[in-house]
């Protein structure tokens, strides 16, 4: 069976994939968001309590669905990438990527020996499917799509270098940490921080890798689309569920005076 990432294939070919944040953690939720057709799921390891049960459980309930789940794993540590490459991940997004050095590292966490330091523990595992892939470990290295987080004035300042990493196939901005970094935290907006971004996305289209981002603002995506991002995520699950249950609510209930619910004396919540 030959190495197969459709998600990987349409970075390399330059084919826009356009995406929506798993925050919610409950798989339930990521197999409604699958059926809705979005290229790519992002399960968040990171900022969403997702951990290594829940994100197999998410893996498993969007696999029958076009929708191609990439994993944002909490920190670029081996262990933690070994034990979600064994349960089926092959995209992996690693926040917190400040030099090429830390992106080798990655890189090697992703192969196998004599390529890399993975341990060879995949006869058991979801990804070769319980060794129903007898060649899995011949194509294991070709399957994985590894994306790294460039948000720091320090990582912008090595974009190029960690751009020109054989085994890095993306390089994904994050703009909320870019922008505390230069020193606008809660602006990601600020026109510094937009034009940094724009000009990290032209080196990263340069160097053949592909780029992303995450925003909710539709004119943003498409801007960053229109300047040759292949991996763009356009919403938040967790978000989209917030804004909508408050405005349901607000079309039936009187404004929230911050006094809270009235209960009856003795009544328990």
């Amino acid at each position: 069976m030959p190495a197969h990432n459709p998600f990987k294939a349409a970075l390399a070919a330059g084919r826009p994939q356009v995406g929506l944040w798993l925050s919610m953690a409950d798989p339930y939720l990521a197999e409604v968001s699958a059926t809705a057709g979005f290229d790519w799921l992002l399960i968040d390891g990171e900022h969403a309590p997702n951990d290594l049960r829940g994100t197999l459980a998410a893996l498993q309930s969007v696999a029958p669905y076009r929708s191609h789940p990439v994993v944002r794993v909490v920190a670029g540590e081996t262990p933690r990438i070994k034990q979600l490459l064994d349960i089926g991940a092959t995209s992996l997004l690693v926040p917190m990527v400040d030099t090429a050095e830390q992106a080798r590292a990655l890189v090697a966490a992703t192969r196998y020996p004599p390529h890399g330091l993975r341990g060879v523990g995949s006869a058991v595992g979801r990804a070769s499917r319980w060794s129903d892939r007898a060649d899995y470990l011949d194509i294991a290295d070709d399957e994985i799509c590894l994306l790294v987080q460039a948000e720091t004035v320090t990582a912008l300042d090595n974009l190029e270098a960690i751009c020109a990493v054989p085994g890095v196939d993306g390089v994904f901005i994050g703009p909320a940490d870019l922008a505390a970094s230069m020193g606008f935290r809660g602006r990601p907006g600020s026109p510094a921080v937009q034009a940094a971004i724009e000009r990290a996305m032209r080196i990263i289209v340069g160097s053949g890798k592909a780029a992303g981002t995450l925003t909710s603002d539709p004119a943003l995506a498409r801007r960053y689309l229109d300047l040759g991002c292949t991996f763009v995520a356009t919403g938040v699950d967790i978000l989209l569920y917030a804004q909508a249950a408050r405005r349901l609510a607000g079309r039936f209930l009187a404004p929230d005076t911050g006094a809270g619910p009235t209960a009856a004396p003795g009544a328990a919540y």
